[in-house]
Formats: C-alpha cells, sequence, structure tokens
C-alpha cells in the first residue's frame, strides 16, 4: 500500500485494536482482530516481506507505547491500523485512546493520549507511514471535534472513520477496517487511496461520521445515487437537471409516443387496522448526480480543493441546481459517501427511467439486471451498491404491476441491509424496504403467494416495526385471514 520508493524496503503493520470491558465499551473492537490476521502482514505494508506488530486489548498505555515508538523507529514502510474508541479526560481535556480497563474516572491512567501516538509518528520521514483508523468518539470527543478537527501526523497519509457514539445500550461494528481485511484478503495491489476508497464504499459509515483522506479517490470515480425516499402525494417530475417533458437521450425511446403517468397505487389496503395505514411511495429518481458533487452527510477532516467537473452527456445540462442544506446527522448512511456503482459512461438510470415510463418493462428490468451484475462482480454482493440495483428490480416490478415479485425483492433488501452490511433496524434505509415489501405485501391478490411471503414479512417487522403503530398487528391479523381461506 506504499506508492514510494520505500516499498523496496521490508515493511512493518502495526495493528492496535482496543476497547474498554463493561459498560465502557462503545465499538467491537476485537472483532477486527480475526479478520486482519488472516491478511498477510506484506499486503498490510505494501511491501515484499513485512513485520507484524499486534496489541489486541492492551491494558497497559506505556507497554502501548513501547510498541509503537519501536514500530516508528523502523526504516522501512509503516502501515498503523487503530481500532477502538476516543475518550476525553475532562481534567486536562486532552483526547486518549481507551484500553482494555479504561473507565471514565481513569481515562488519565489506563488509556494512551493521543498526543503521545501523534508524537511518536510525527518524527518518521515524510511519505513513509500510512494510517488508517476506525474510531468511535464518545460524546464529549465528538463535541470536541465539532469544533476543531482531530490532530494527525505531519507527513503520514491518513484514512478512515471516526464515528460519533452509537447511542445508549448500543455497541458500533467497525465495518470499515472489516472492508480492508475483505479487500486485501482478495489479492488486490491497490494504492492507500484506492484502498481506502473501497472501503468506504463497502462500508456502512455511521451517519455524519467524520472520513479522513481525501473526498474522492485519485481514479475516474462513479456516479452517486440519490437516496431512496417516500413520495410526495403527486407523481414527482423529471429531476430539475433534465429537459422539462423530454424523454431521456436513448433513441429508440425517444421516438416512442409518451404514455400517461402510470398512477402509483393509492387505494385502500384489504385490511383496515385503525392505527396503521400502509405508505404509497414513488419510485427513487433514475437520474445520476454529476460525478463531482460531494456526499452531504459526511463531514471531511481536511477541506479538500474541488476537482474539474467530469463531462456530461450533452443531453443532460452540466449545471445542477443546488441541493436544499440538509443536517449532517439525519441524513442516510446508505450512499455515503461516494458509492460507486456503475461508470459515468455507462450509467443507465435515464436509460431504465425512459424504458420504464414507456412501459417496456422487461427490457428496463434487464438494464437493471445487468447493472446489478456488474457491480456485484466489480465491488461484491455485500456493498450498498448492490442492494442498491435490487432496490430498482423491486421499483421497476411494482410499477409493472407485479406486487409478489416487488415485495419479494424488497425484503431482500431489508434482509441484507440488516444482516450482510449491518445497517440497524431503525436506519431509514431499513425501515424504507420493509414498509414498501408491507406495501406491496398488502396489494398481493394470490393468496397463496402472500401466504408464502408472510413469515419473512413478519419476523422483518418484528425487527423493524416502523414508525408507524399497529403495523405489526395489521400483518398478523391478516395472516390470520389468509390462513382461514381454503388453500
Amino acid at each position: 500500500m506504499q506508492i514510494n520508493g520505500a516499498q523496496d524496503r521490508p515493511g512493518t503493520a502495526l495493528l492496535l485494536a482496543a476497547a474498554p470491558t463493561g459498560k465502557g465499551k462503545l465499538t467491537d473492537a476485537g472483532s477486527v482482530i480475526p479478520v486482519l490476521a488472516a491478511v498477510p502482514p506484506a499486503a498490510l505494508a505494501g511491501t515484499a516481506a513485512a513485520t507484524l506488530i499486534e496489541l489486541a486489548d492492551p491494558t497497559d498505555p506505556q507497554a502501548v507505547l513501547t510498541r509503537v515508538r519501536g514500530a516508528a523507529a523502523t526504516e522501512g514502510p509503516l502501515t498503523v491500523v487503530l481500532v477502538g474508541q476516543l475518550q476525553l479526560d475532562r481534567k486536562q481535556r486532552g483526547v486518549h485512546l481507551a484500553l482494555a480497563r479504561t473507565t471514565p474516572s481513569t481515562i488519565r491512567y489506563t488509556a494512551l493520549p493521543w498526543s503521545w501516538l501523534v508524537s511518536e509518528l510525527r518524527q518518521r520521514r515524510p511519505d513513509t507511514t500510512t494510517l488508517y483508523v476506525d474510531l468511535v468518539a464518545d460524546a464529549e470527543v465528538w463535541q470536541l471535534l465539532d469544533e476543531e478537527p482531530l490532530d494527525l501526523p505531519a507527513g503520514a497519509r491518513a484514512y478512515g472513520v471516526i464515528a460519533p457514539p452509537p447511542g445508549r445500550r448500543r455497541i458500533a461494528h467497525p465495518a470499515y477496517t472489516h472492508a480492508l481485511a475483505q479487500i486485501l484478503r482478495t489479492g488486490q495491489r491497490l494504492t492507500p487511496d484506492q484502498l481506502h476508497h473501497a472501503a468506504l464504499r463497502r462500508a456502512a459509515a455511521a451517519e455524519g461520521a467524520l472520513v479522513l483522506g481525501p473526498e474522492r479517490p485519485t481514479a475516474p470515480v462513479n456516479t452517486q445515487l440519490p437516496p431512496a425516499r417516500t413520495a410526495p402525494e403527486a407523481p414527482a417530475p423529471l429531476p430539475a437537471a433534465m429537459p422539462p417533458q423530454a424523454p431521456a437521450p436513448v433513441a429508440p425511446v425517444a421516438q416512442a409516443p409518451q404514455p400517461a403517468a402510470q398512477p402509483q397505487p393509492t387505494g385502500a389496503p384489504a385490511f383496515q387496522p385503525p392505527t396503521f395505514t400502509p405508505p404509497t411511495f414513488q419510485p427513487p429518481v433514475f437520474a445520476p448526480r454529476a460525478a463531482t458533487q460531494a456526499a452531504p452527510a459526511v463531514r471531511q477532516a481536511q477541506p479538500q480543493q474541488q476537482a474539474a467537473p467530469a463531462p456530461v452527456p450533452a443531453a443532460v445540462p452540466q449545471q445542477l441546481p443546488p441541493s436544499p442544506p440538509r443536517t449532517q446527522r439525519t441524513v442516510s448512511p446508505v450512499y455515503e459517501p461516494s458509492a460507486a456503482v456503475v461508470p459515468v459512461e455507462q450509467d443507465p438510470h435515464e436509460q431504465i427511467t425512459a424504458l420504464s415510463r414507456a412501459g417496456r418493462h422487461q427490457e428496463a428490468v434487464a438494464l437493471a439486471v445487468a447493472a446489478e451484475q456488474r457491480v456485484v462482480q466489480t465491488l461484491g454482493a455485500d456493498t450498498f451498491a448492490a442492494v442498491h440495483w435490487v432496490e430498482v428490480r423491486a421499483f421497476l416490478a411494482s410499477v409493472a404491476q407485479d406486487p409478489g415479485a416487488s415485495c419479494q425483492l424488497w425484503l431482500q433488501s431489508a434482509q441484507t441491509r440488516l444482516d450482510t452490511l449491518q445497517q440497524a433496524p431503525d436506519a431509514h434505509d431499513v425501515e424504507t424496504a420493509v414498509d414498501r415489501a408491507h406495501h406491496l405485501w398488502d396489494r398481493i391478490r394470490d393468496a397463496a403467494q402472500a401466504r408464502a411471503l408472510a413469515p419473512q414479512l413478519v419476523a422483518l417487522r418484528r425487527r423493524v416495526p416502523g414508525r408507524q403503530r399497529g403495523a405489526l398487528d395489521a400483518v398478523q391479523k391478516k395472516v390470520e385471514r389468509l390462513n382461514s381461506l381454503p388453500a
């Protein structure tokens, strides 16, 4: 992972994963040790040979400092991976990396001062140190980071994620480090910049997380998809970036007459529970954002100079309307920070939109399936980019009046987000996927098909009750009615 001449020398990889035991634990730092242990030290250091220094749940800050000092004294490239949590010493207002025996009252004696770590790494020659962090800040450190950035060693390349505290009785998952390990185990030889952005695409960054490193990779990036959202009551118009009432720039479709827009189903559901009304939904807008537009949900540790705008097809104006300001903590993390789906020149969203509007549903689905396969081959099935295309197919099935297929795809999306991508049950995109699956399931008129999908929907509703009361009861009551019908 080194990109200068120092990679000819043997390298060193220092892995430090620590978190307090008991109630003060904010992140499951120990879970990264097995996955990182499976990565060859040379792959971590980016050299032909490397020495591994592993510190798993250390207890003595002086012992940790000794190991860090020894690693910093090496001549060759040094890669440091830090996984844990940052806590604030209230008396001296110093940031510390918590260790296994750290408690709020003993931070000064049982945690590693962050300034010690920075001081040791700062003494190394420039461009020979790469630092990856996957940290969770406690509430006081998080407030401090809003006022001033975290001090980083000068001359070192720093990458990673610092997440806000996960909430009461919840423990964060170091998804960024897990993604690093998964990528390195494939044998790919990436620069630190490329590895960082590949890990961000695989991992689910927490809402409002602080991202260290460049805003975007040096290699051409793909477009960022707009987040899924619930619809207004009136049908949404085409995006402002496209000419009004003009079809997408696809020759076969542009010559076809524009049919009336298919209304979204708004009829009353089959059940009438007093406290729950299935929502109606509008499809996501399939218009790519400009490749240079940064996601607003992720804060950058250091402001970066904006790159020149990427070329856009002539049919789409380059000037996009400015997005309204959004609060960092309220934007869903699913599309952070610049999720790559397909290359800009191959982005099929506009063509899928045109085909769907023209009623050519099979062609639209074929394009979506091809895009999904391309994403799975390049990024993997366990990525947010892949689950996006599952949701695109779910919407297309709904437009094609196939609620059963659409429901099944939304259930698949919700299950993937929860179990594979490790999103929280109250995450906006998880709730949206379950709500849409519930809505489509209620439209299924085939009792046998509805019964077949009911167990998975009930299981998901137990985990994701949603924002409206009575959702689970509504599903269970309808299941009872379905079971009372003759088979």
